[in-house]
């Protein structure tokens, strides 16, 4: 029978947090990839009526497909967007 001392407990490895923003909220996930879907999912977004884009500086990178997966770096910055019609008055 093999038992486990406080020591072994204390060196286990922690779950590396990443923290990023979704439309300026701050979110975080302990998954270093995740699907467009599963971004949209932590925003309380449904992934059938939005999609992603990812702000790089300057430069903005459309992630349309929610399945597509993405690999999720500290900082980073997201926002989505709404794919239907938008009323016009």
């Amino acid at each position: 029978m093999t038992t486990t001392n406080q020591h072994e407990l204390d060196t286990k490895p922690h779950p590396h947090v990443i923290h990023f923003t979704l439309d300026n909220e701050k979110e975080e996930t302990t998954d270093a990839t995740l699907t467009v879907a599963q971004v949209l999912d932590l925003g309380d977004l449904d992934p059938t009526t939005h999609y992603l884009v990812e702000l790089q500086g300057h430069h903005q990178v459309e992630h349309k497909d929610v399945t597509e997966v993405l690999k999720i770096h500290e900082g980073e910055h997201f926002i989505s967007v709404y794919r239907g019609d938008t009323p016009v008055s």
